[in-house]
């Protein structure tokens, strides 16, 4: 965006558009292999019904909060107006 409060450019909404596609996908990939490795054992294994029922539970309340977690923080990674530095590796201004 040239201007504040201007119009987007079609290449700024199509990366808008892929950064969030990117958030879904990879928040469902890491709460899918969340969930499986907490909830896993209980449906592969002949656990007792008080150990399945506390890992299918821990399971599924990990999950969103993982999905959530996951989808916020790469949208806020790649928030508008956050451009790239002018001097990559650098972390101080005096370097």
């Amino acid at each position: 965006m040239t201007t504040y409060g201007g119009r987007r450019t079609q290449a700024e909404r199509d990366a808008v558009t892929v950064e969030i596609g990117y958030a879904l996908v990879s928040a469902a990939f890491v709460a899918a292999v969340l969930f499986g490795a907490v909830a896993g054992p209980a449906l592969l294994f002949e656990l007792p019904k008080s150990v399945g029922g506390l890992l299918m539970r821990a399971g599924l309340v990990l999950a969103p909060v993982v999905f959530l977690v996951r989808v916020a923080t790469v949208l806020y990674r790649c928030r508008p107006g956050t451009g790239q530095p002018s001097q990559p590796g650098r972390t101080n201004p005096d370097s």
